[in-house]
């Protein structure tokens, strides 16, 4: 969102897109019901609204250790027998790959609990717990303090390190969704990729930026838009996605999907 947010490109942007700002579940939805053009949009959209068409070059996805999308478990219960996972139901995509891996883990049926993001009430009412993005990176700051203050033996699973262990293939979050592509051009996707160019290329100040609104060092937050996060629609992170939606269909989670590029980007 670099160009979106800072000068030169802020303000003429301005004058072609209205940015409204909510969770990726909520942008699929504006999608669906025609309430927005583009939006940042967890990849299962893709499988339950056949219309949508994404933006090529950008993504969110992560290739290795992704530290924002995490599986918290009392070490007491091993994964093939929890009862129960509370879930923030941020993004639809990683509810999906967690069932998909509690499939894989031996445990397919266990129920998941819609939740807000907060590790203790989360544990309190579940034997284990998802937490997305800002909420995740916090637990694992706190990791070290939670054990002191309860006592309590927790295991972090990494969602995306797990997924490639079983796969070996990338975590694909999310990408821009298009309602209506035969309304957009190449220009526009051109805005988009140039602003992820330019934000690449401002890391140091958006570390500068992110750090004064967290609790979280300036080096972790370095990190973690460097090495955790991936943001190129390269050919590994399609051959992500179309293994995510074979493995979705297989488990009966998300309907059969298949897709080609060309299919599904707009030109």
């Amino acid at each position: 969102m670099w160009d979106f947010e800072h000068p030169p490109l802020d303000a003429p942007l301005a004058l072609r897109y209205r940015i409204d700002r909510m969770l990726p579940s909520e942008c699929a939805t504006r999608l669906e019901t025609g309430q927005a053009d583009i939006g940042l949009v967890p990849i299962a959209a893709l499988a339950t609204s056949p219309g949508l068409r994404i933006l090529p070059g950008c993504t969110i996805a992560s290739k290795g250790r992704v530290r924002s999308l995490l599986l918290v478990r009392r070490a007491s219960q091993p994964l093939a027998a929890l009862r129960s996972v509370a879930a923030d139901t941020a993004s639809r995509t990683t509810i999906t790959y967690a069932r998909i891996l509690f499939h894989h883990w031996g445990n397919p049926a266990v129920p998941f609990l819609p939740m807000p993001a907060d590790l203790d009430t989360m544990l309190d009412h579940a034997d284990a717990a998802i937490v997305i993005g800002d909420p995740a990176l916090l637990a694992l700051e706190e990791r070290a303090n939670r054990f002191e203050r309860t006592g309590e033996d927790l295991v972090y699973h990494d969602l995306a390190e797990e997924w490639l262990f079983f796969t070996g293939l990338p975590f694909v979050s999310a990408v821009w969704g298009v309602a209506h592509g035969e309304l957009l051009d190449e220009s526009i996707a051109q805005d988009f990729i140039q602003s992820r160019i330019h934000g690449l290329e401002n890391i140091d100040a958006l570390v500068a930026e992110w750090s004064a609104r967290f609790p979280i060092s300036e080096e972790t937050i370095h990190s973690y838009l460097t090495s955790n996060i991936h943001y190129v629609l390269d050919d590994d992170c399609l051959e992500g996605m179309r293994g995510f939606f074979r493995l979705a269909a297989e488990t009966g989670i998300l309907p059969e999907y298949s897709f080609s590029i060309e299919e599904l980007t707009v030109r």
